[in-house]
């Protein structure tokens, strides 16, 4: 065997040992994340009942919309710093249960300051959550293995609502009324206990760190933690909350992921509501056709996940599916009043903005690492979910003024394209040289067997041949 031989078998390694985490804790996560994008969307099918029996315009039910965001912005930092220093296994865990009760505590809501009050709590309960988990991942899979990884994970958010629409649908129908609850509250209820089971899960599954994962070899975790520390070791600045500040780029990359977001709070919270307005006025309906969006972004999301895991060129694949994303809000507002086009821009706007997300976070651990990928990935993610708190407070006062919500899907369009344009030609040259860097390592062989890994392991490689030419 060659000395290359060698590299690429020892390159294979830590592709094994990935594969093996994935198939332990995806499974676990992905219901987890499922069930939090679930709790986002939920407030967009209740909305027609809940604004009915609150007598809320659409301005206030925006306003209980954006709420859910500003606990979740408030909190979000500490809460990830937290989870740095107690463990992600823990504090993971404590997120699921505090926020599945709260939700579930929606059923009890009467009036506006109630729904206002726990669209609050609910926030801040579930605060650090995505971004806690994706921190999480940066500790157990290597960066030529994290985009696909990234993708399944928010293939999640698109089963919460390509399974979420039709379910939501089906009880807001059949169980409104029953035991004198309504439909909108039992969805609530439904939303919430689930969560409670799931980080009773997590407690029992999880594992902190590589060198706690009983159900892998020493050689697994071997390969598996000296593939990350070497990407660590690379990163040269972003190793704190300050270093992440001050890092080239990465304020660029808080602003970027903002207006990704109001792209994505349009779909969730007003792709049922544009779609009644169309024409369609049966729940269940409802619900099947606001999946189609969702269905087209979980596959766009795979493949987008293994051609720039392959490419090594995140940016590109960003701000494509930026484009495409701002093509179906310009189409759903020409086509506002016609279902079949209607559905067919929403699914546009689905495939772009749902797949732009997961490429999205390819990019934030290449320039912070330890507390400052911790931090620094919450502050990115809080900077987004300010896009949580405008997108629907924006849509709803534009509609308030203007008697529809056309306008609004323009707006989002062009701000869509801002983010594909700040994607290409904003980020720090720093940034496009790693990036370029890693364009010209298509292979998991070529990326794991850098000349810094070769460096690393070089006498086990020499070892090994010595061994097999004996």
């Amino acid at each position: 065997m060659t000395t290359q031989e060698a590299v690429a078998r020892l390159a294979m390694e830590p592709l094994a040992a990935a594969r093996k985490v994935a198939w332990r804790f995806m499974p676990i996560i992905m219901c987890c994340y499922m069930f939090a994008f679930f709790d986002r969307i939920n407030i967009s099918f209740a909305k027609f009942q809940l604004q009915s029996d609150l007598h809320l315009s659409d301005t206030a039910y925006g306003l209980g919309a954006g709420l859910f965001s500003i606990g979740y912005v408030l909190f979000e930092i500490p809460s990830n710093l937290m989870l740095y220093r107690v463990g992600a296994r823990r504090w993971i865990a404590r997120i699921m249960i505090s926020w599945g009760i709260a939700t579930a505590l929606m059923m009890f809501v009467r009036s506006e300051n109630q729904f206002y009050v726990l669209r609050f709590i609910i926030g801040a309960a579930e605060a650090g959550f995505a971004p806690g988990v994706l921190y999480f991942l940066t500790l157990w899979f290597p960066t030529a293995y994290r985009g696909r990884v990234t993708s399944y994970l928010f293939l999640a958010s698109a089963c919460a609502g390509l399974i979420g629409g039709p379910v939501s649908g089906l009880i807001l129908g059949q169980f409104d009324g029953v035991f004198g609850v309504r439909g909108w509250h039992w969805l609530f209820l439904a939303g919430g206990i689930p969560c409670v089971f799931l980080g009773v899960l997590v407690l029992l599954r999880l594992d902190d760190r590589i060198a706690d994962a009983r159900w892998l070899s020493d050689g697994e975790k071997v390969a598996l933690a000296q593939s990350i520390a070497t990407e660590t070791r690379n990163i040269k600045g972003g190793h704190s909350m300050l270093g992440a500040l001050k890092t080239p780029g990465f304020l660029m990359l808080g602003l970027i992921y903002f207006l990704i977001q109001i792209g994505s709070y349009g779909l969730n919270f007003w792709a049922p509501h544009l779609i009644k307005m169309a024409g369609t006025r049966n729940p269940l309906l409802i619900g099947g056709m606001t999946a189609v969006p969702y269905l087209a972004g979980a596959i766009t999301m795979l493949a987008i996940g293994r051609m720039s895991d392959g490419s090594g060129e995140r940016r590109k694949y960003v701000a494509g599916c930026l484009v495409v994303a701002a093509e179906g809000f310009i189409f759903a507002g020409i086509f506002a009043d016609q279902p079949v086009a209607l559905l067919l821009a929403l699914t546009i706007i689905g495939a772009g903005i749902v797949a732009s997300i997961p490429a999205f976070w390819a990019l934030p651990p290449k320039i912070v690492t330890g507390a400052g990928a911790a931090a620094g990935i919450a502050l990115i993610n809080t900077l987004g979910q300010f896009g949580g708190i405008v997108s629907p407070i924006m849509v709803g006062s534009i509609a308030d003024l203007s008697g529809n919500t056309t306008p609004a899907l323009y707006v989002i369009a062009a701000l869509c394209l801002m983010a594909a344009w700040l994607v290409m030609g904003a980020l720090p040259e720093q940034f496009r040289r790693r990036e370029a860097h890693a364009v010209s390592k298509a292979t998991w062989s070529a990326v794991i067997a850098s000349e810094d890994q070769v460096d690393l392991r070089e006498d086990a490689i020499a070892k090994q041949s010595r061994e097999l030419a004996e």
